[in-house]
């Protein structure tokens, strides 16, 4: 883990459709994918991560979204909020929370909160989803610290709203010392990225110069070529046009 203070560093994650980019957008009063503001006198940096728990999406664009998650979060958020919309918990929201815990490692349950979203809801709403898919999401709520907040996106301007979800986000970052999350499987993600980036640099870097090489052999055989028969074709002149009994 990582100290840090100052600017409050927030991760939304969650299924398409879950209610990720309304909440980033509730957060910070204003749309936004990515975007530091001043949200009750707190200085807030949230990121989306549009796509990222996706099932359907191809292997090299999920790690773009990965590696874009990452280095706009850097050196580590201090809250995950893991946004999950009212309802039937779909077989895409449980991957969504299995891919949490491969990205940023199990131990980021700590530093995790749960957002309902829902248009209206209630407290009724909730509790009958709680009681509607029973252990699954009583298992998550487990695993998150039974931390969780409500919000309604169709009522952006409320912000109180906002402010209740900040103060139980302060709670949390208080009980883990304040401290933003890095543990050593999101280092790893770091690490990785950045040595892919150097050795694609120094990959397209040999490529480049392999290629260069390869057009100046080419154009020097060329050259060669191009010399060497022009010289044939001067002495095949120089022969078809001596006089008759010169010698050579």
């Amino acid at each position: 883990k990582g100290g840090g203070r100052g600017i409050f560093q927030l991760v939304l994650v969650g299924k398409t459709g879950s209610g990720k980019s309304s909440s980033g957008n509730t957060i910070l009063g204003r749309d936004a994918f990515s975007a530091t503001g001043e949200v009750f006198s707190r200085e807030v940096s949230m990121v989306d991560t549009p796509g990222f728990f996706d099932t359907s999406i191809p292997e090299p664009a999920l790690k773009r979204e990965i590696s874009k998650c990452i280095n706009m979060s850097a050196p580590g958020p201090h809250a995950i909020l893991l946004v999950i919309k009212v309802g039937p918990f779909s077989a895409e929201e449980r991957d969504a929370v299995k891919k949490v815990e491969e990205i940023f490692g199990e131990d980021a349950w700590r530093y995790t909160m749960v957002l309902f979203t829902q248009d209206n809801p209630t407290a009724a709403d909730i509790q009958g989803q709680l009681q509607e898919v029973g252990s699954e999401l009583q298992e998550i709520l487990k695993k998150a610290g039974n931390r969780y907040h409500v919000f309604n996106n169709l009522k952006a301007n409320e912000r109180t709203q906002v402010l209740g979800l900040l103060k139980k986000v302060e709670e949390m970052v208080a009980a883990n010392g304040g401290q933003f999350y890095s543990n050593y499987t999101y280092q790893q993600v770091v690490e990785m990225l950045n040595q892919r980036e150097s050795q694609l640099r120094e990959f397209y870097q040999k490529k480049l110069e392999d290629e260069i090489k390869a057009v100046e052999s080419k154009y020097k055989k060329l050259l060669s070529d191009a010399k060497q028969d022009a010289e044939d074709r001067q002495k095949t002149v120089q022969r078809t046009t001596r006089l008759p009994g010169d010698t050579a």
